[in-house]
């Protein structure tokens, strides 16, 4: 069928005005830059620009397209804001709401409420952070073990079934509420007592809500295979995809483990099991000195271990048991494990347990080291860092491609005690260390892990992408200089190489500085 003239003339008209049409004027222009999508593909030359804090225009964009501030970016990397899927950020944004040490890393976004542990009543802690108004986006997840102390206290035990329906009832209230899944920490009172059909049963509340389950398993060490498979049992009984916090392979005698743990995982993926692992670049773990315990003893409460300790038999053998721990990693020492916040004496900070020992006089043996272990937990639960894995592992994890950069850290109060450096760099020591250094990873692949990947599997719709529609949380940064700088012995010191950081379209870092901008959001789960 022919058009009549006039209306092909019509059209021609049509398109020479719709051509003809001015672009929106940007709130901001970031120019000349090497654009990384966070798809995973090779980087391109062009600009971004925004308005009213989305992205409304990616490529090479005209040069006089209209925009009220530019960023020259010529020679930088462009790309999303980096998402953190592993955080404990509960009680820190308060005191740091800024939460600088994750922007200078490069993050916009940060999930909490890992480990089981998080805000008991999230409707309520989401208020909060929207008051608050932090520096970066935050997503939680619902703990576990939050939920089991409050229906069950730090009873070990399994749940009567009307207690059971309690803490489906939390679950289901706190995904309502925007909780991104179900988080399970399962070396940590009361997560530790919690058999598998308790976690199946929790989990599949999460999975009618679209969440999933994020676990820091069952083991790290010896019994890893085995915490693997039920973490894996759990999505596939609860019909939910699974994510595996920090995996690591702890002790001496379980260095060169890696490849038999990423086949358990990628043989479950080939079965059509949605499942990604998370990772710190670190050879390090951090967490608290009584998880060195035996479960049994700390058991209801404080008051309930002070109890048990007093008595001379389990004493004894609570100490034996961290000397068989101490045998178990092939060494004589407690050198590994070092303070890293011990409020009622701060002169411990970043001192090993040996060390600890040597100073108050006592004899330089495992067994005394021992002794130590347990006066500093009945005075109070330290914040340590155990150092116990091997650097050829954790290059093995990080190469697997379904992995995600995390921190596993708080926001950092500049100064206190002596934390684990993941804090401060993780990202840039990806960036510099294993990207730049080794080129264990393409930039782009790194970027990745980063930002899509994140935002894919948490459910974080409308970022991790470079797009136009998508939220204008981006970064901007030189491959050539971004490195940590945060170490073991000075743990306080910002990355560097993030030159300009945007969360939701607001400049947050200009020239490797913090504005003092914050307008981070609360990013709701899919439900």
């Amino acid at each position: 069928m022919k058009l009549p003239l006039a209306w092909l003339l019509g059209l021609l008209m049509l398109a020479g005005s719709v051509r003809a049409q001015p672009a929106p004027r940007a709130d901001l222009l970031i120019r000349h830059g090497r654009l990384y999508d966070g798809s995973g593909n090779a980087w391109t030359y062009g600009d971004v620009a925004i308005r009213r804090g989305r992205i409304v225009a990616v490529g090479r964009l005209p040069a006089d397209y209209p925009a009220d501030s530019v960023i020259d970016a010529r020679g930088l990397a462009v790309a999303p804001g980096f998402i953190d899927v592993h955080t404990h950020i509960e009680d820190d944004e308060v005191r740091q709401p800024t939460a600088d040490n994750f922007l200078y890393d490069g993050v916009t976004t940060v999930v909490t409420g890992n480990c089981g542990s998080s805000r008991p009543d999230l409707r309520r802690y989401f208020r909060q952070l929207d008051s608050l108004r932090l520096s970066v986006n935050v997503a939680s997840l619902v703990g576990h073990g939050t939920v089991r102390k409050a229906v069950m206290g730090r009873a070990r035990r399994a749940p009567t079934e009307p207690e059971l329906q309690r803490m489906e009832a939390l679950v289901d209230s706190a995904m309502r509420a925007g909780a991104v899944g179900l988080s399970s920490g399962l070396i940590y009172v009361p997560g530790t007592y919690a058999r598998t059909p308790e976690l199946v049963r929790l989990a599949r509340v999460a999975a009618r809500h679209h969440g999933l389950y994020a676990t820091h398993m069952r083991n790290e060490s010896d019994s890893v295979t085995q915490a693997i498979e039920e973490a894996l049992q759990v999505g596939r009984e609860a019909g939910l995809p699974v994510q595996i916090s920090h995996l690591k392979l702890g002790g001496q005698q379980n260095w060169g483990r890696t490849a038999a743990l990423l086949g358990l995982i990628e043989a479950a993926r080939q079965a059509g099991q949605e499942v990604t692992i998370d990772q710190y670049p670190y050879t390090a773990s951090s967490t608290s000195l009584s998880t060195l315990l035996p479960d049994a003893v700390q058991a209801d409460g404080r008051d309930s271990l002070r109890g048990r300790l007093a008595r001379p038999a389990v004493r004894a053998a609570t100490e034996a048991a961290l000397r068989q721990r101490l045998q178990a990693r092939r060494l004589r020492h407690f050198s590994y494990a070092v303070v890293a916040s011990f409020p009622p004496d701060t002169t411990l900070n970043g001192l090993s347990i040996e060390e600890i020992n040597r100073r108050r006089g006592r004899p330089h043996r495992a067994r005394a080291e021992a002794a130590t272990i347990v006066d500093l937990v009945l005075q109070h639960d330290a914040g340590m860092v155990f150092h116990g894995m091997s650097e050829a592992d954790v290059q093995q994890i990080m190469r697997y491609p379904h992995n995600m950069v995390a921190s596993d850290a708080s926001i950092r109060v500049w100064g206190a005690g002596v934390p684990h450096p993941r804090g401060y760099g993780s990202n840039a020591r990806v960036l510099g260390r294993y990207v730049r250094e080794l080129q264990l990873l393409r930039l782009e692949e790194a970027i990745r892990r980063m930002t899509s990947l994140p935002a894919q599997t948490f459910g974080l719709s409308g970022r991790g992408l470079l797009r136009p529609g998508m939220v204008a949380d981006i970064v901007v940064f030189d491959p050539a200089t971004v490195q940590d700088r945060s170490t073991f012995t000075r743990p306080h010191q910002y990355s560097v190489g993030m030159r300009y950081v945007l969360v939701n379209g607001r400049v947050t870092v200009r020239n490797g500085r913090h504005t003092g901008a914050r307008a981070g959001q609360v990013l709701r789960g899919p439900q």
